[in-house]
């Protein structure tokens, strides 16, 4: 495997983890644990960045004369990119809410 394909699966990997990271990040939130949970929110941004590199180079490659052929893996790429950076967005809001609810109830 190489080229857009390899970049492709860099970057559904390191969207993946990232994911994966907010996930736990909400479940020890969850658990009233939220120092943690923030830090795997900033796990989850390093793994995201790990992405956004490869993302980057292909859109660099785009913008100068290598045209990209769209590919099923391509846009699948993007959506797990896209739905990382969403699931990120709701994580944060689930812990404030979650931290909000504990400091209410006591």
């Amino acid at each position: 495997m190489e080229g857009v394909e390899l970049i492709c699966f860099q970057i559904i990997t390191a969207a993946g983890g990232a994911k994966s990271a907010y996930m736990e990040a909400v479940n020890k939130a969850k658990e009233g644990l939220y120092d943690e949970a923030r830090a795997m929110i900033e796990e989850g941004d390093k793994m995201l960045k790990e992405g956004h590199g490869p993302h980057t180079d292909l859109i660099q490659q785009e913008a100068g004369s290598n045209k990209s052929v769209i590919s099923l893996i391509l846009a699948h790429a993007e959506d797990q990119m896209m739905s990382a950076e969403v699931f990120k967005m709701m994580a944060e809001q689930v812990i404030d809410l979650y931290e909000k609810i504990d400091t209410l109830s006591k």
